[in-house]
């Protein structure tokens, strides 16, 4: 499918949705008097891409290449999903995590053009009024962000405007979803970041956050006005802070079409991992212990993830829980705490108390080790070498970032472990080459899991999106991982097959949302087909709607 939105009223060079630049031919270049604006030749969107390719070739570092294709996406949307696309391995890292961390902090100085919509705090009451604004009238989803913990990055306020723009990018880049129905969002409500304030560069609001009853007042009124003017709009909230992650999404899950990719993306992608590696491990996720370094929104989110699995595989919801243990700066979760909140005291098991997290291991005695702490370093070598110590085959996954973030690195859970690591992270790592064999570590990226779980919603037209759909996502991911892959270390379907892998995905997900009786439109006899017939294609058509 390529776009069929229609002619805008920008000239045909200003227009990124329509722009073909040299690819319009001479009878186009007539009607829409661009004659004499263009070079002489007339190319392919294939030699459009080679040029492109040696331009990126010829920057000197990736926080240069990302700017390069930002402005190629704001100058000429298919020829940009066109180079992403054509080597995702290559261009995912670069578009999005790591470089868009980089590219976050230094937005208020990067800043060229607008690429969302900012709604402030100082919109408040005017919400439906600035919704209107926006020129496409038929939105799907709206990636919003209150830039309150992006990335490991913190707050960073209206710096975050980066992320929402990124994860759309990878909807149509990793999936294949027409990028028309798409809206970045940045919801100002100030940040906590002092210096961000102090800098006379800075884009966003300058003043704290409100309360957290003002916020939701906010954020109900947001809710309302999308019901109203996008009524078939999926709302994916990303990079909250912690506290308002979890509340939001208790909030509205139940109530209209929407779901945080921090707590349930981050889950179904952990989920993933942890099915590829117990099918190495010949074990099932009812026989883990699984201890957390990190007890966030994220933390908590793939827990309690993991105890829906564990109760799919018939344990009670206490007996789930009671396989999991978690730990925060403040020290192992356990009863004597007095600081948790109540999505932690559900994980505070009768341990002693320690800080220690080499000492934790010693007691708990895990199978699995997940890092979602940010807490760069913190898998010291005495931490991986006890989880060596007590298993064959120590599942160690340190998914913080960016790469500065991570709790380990490959070639250290490799190394401190002779090799029998299973191993994952947040960013990509290197291959390693221990005794002779090579190690290919695996990068529990959420962008195997939320763009597969957009296609199939958009597909669908599913009412919600519960649990069930990102635990089949996970299912669905950790099955195309060849045993040969496996053999190797490999956790994750490789990055070069995204698009295909996503697809295949989302094709059981939809499945299991018309089993489940969510979907709002007839179930095709045909499912695969279906899907394939709705897909986007990074092509130039005859006329380009000019």
């Amino acid at each position: 499918m390529t776009s069929d939105r229609t002619a805008s009223s920008l000239p045909p060079l200003l227009d990124a949705v329509h722009n073909r630049e040299t690819a319009f031919t001479n009878e186009e270049r007539h009607k829409n008097g661009t004659l004499g604006l263009l070079p002489d030749a007339v190319e392919t969107l294939d030699r459009q891409m080679e040029r492109v390719l040696w331009q990126l070739d010829s920057k000197s570092n990736d926080l240069e290449r990302f700017l390069h294709l930002n402005g190629l996406s704001q100058r000429n949307e298919t020829l940009f999903f066109k180079v992403v696309m054509s080597d995702p391995k290559r261009f995912l890292p670069i578009v999005y995590d790591p470089t868009i961390a980089d590219a976050c902090l230094q937005y208020n100085r990067l800043f060229e053009r607008p690429q969302g919509l900012y709604l402030s705090l100082r919109h408040k009451g005017h919400v439906k009024e600035i919704l209107a604004n926006w020129p496409e009238k038929d939105v799907r989803f709206i990636c919003v962000s209150s830039g309150g913990r992006i990335l490991g990055l913190g707050d960073i306020g209206a710096n975050g405007m980066g992320i929402p723009v990124g994860k759309l990018q990878l909807y149509t880049a990793c999936a294949a979803i027409p990028p028309q129905g798409l809206m970045p969002m940045l919801l100002d409500i100030g940040t906590t970041n002092q210096k961000l304030i102090d800098d006379p560069l800075y884009l966003g609001l300058r003043q704290a956050p409100p309360s957290s009853d003002e916020l939701d007042a906010f954020v109900d009124e947001l809710v309302a006005a999308i019901q109203e003017l996008y009524p078939h709009c999926c709302l994916h909230f990303e990079d909250w802070k912690g506290d308002d992650a979890i509340r939001l999404l208790a909030r509205y899950r139940d109530k209209i079409l929407c779901y945080n990719d921090d707590i349930q993306g981050t889950a179904a992608i952990t989920i993933a991992g942890l099915d590829t590696a117990l099918s190495i491990k010949g074990e099932a996720l009812k026989e883990q212990r699984i201890l957390f370094y990190g007890a966030g929104s994220a933390g908590i989110g793939i827990a309690n993830m993991i105890v829906s699995a564990l109760q799919d595989e018939g344990l009670s919801e206490a007996d789930a829980r009671a396989r999991i243990s978690m730990m925060d700066i403040n020290g192992l979760i356990e009863p004597s705490r007095q600081d948790l909140n109540a999505s932690q005291e559900v994980f505070a098991h009768s341990h002693a108390a320690t800080k220690d997290l080499a000492e934790a291991v010693r007691a708990i005695k895990p199978t699995v080790l997940i890092g979602v702490s940010t807490n760069a370093g913190g898998f010291t070598e005495e931490v991986v070498r006890t989880m060596a110590s007590i298993n064959d085959r120590p599942v160690i996954f340190a998914l913080s970032n960016p790469t500065d973030k991570a709790e380990c690195t490959a070639e250290q859970a490799y190394r401190w472990t002779d090799g029998r690591a299973l191993f994952a992270a947040g960013v990509q790592f290197d291959d390693v080459t221990l005794n002779g064999k090579t190690l290919t570590p695996g990068q529990a990226n959420n962008f195997y899991i939320f763009p597969a779980v957009a296609l199939a919603v958009w597909a669908t037209q599913a009412r919600r999106i519960t649990d069930e759909v990102f635990l089949e996502a996970a299912k669905a991911t950790a099955e195309q991982v060849t045993a040969e892959q496996r053999a190797h270390g490999l956790l994750f379907p490789p990055q070069k097959d995204v698009l295909r892998v996503e697809i295949n995905t989302a094709i059981k997900i939809a499945r299991q949302i018309f089993k489940s009786g969510l979907a709002q439109v007839p179930e095709p006899e045909d499912i695969v087909d279906w899907i394939e017939s709705k897909l986007y294609r990074p092509e130039y058509t005859s006329a380009n709607g000019q």
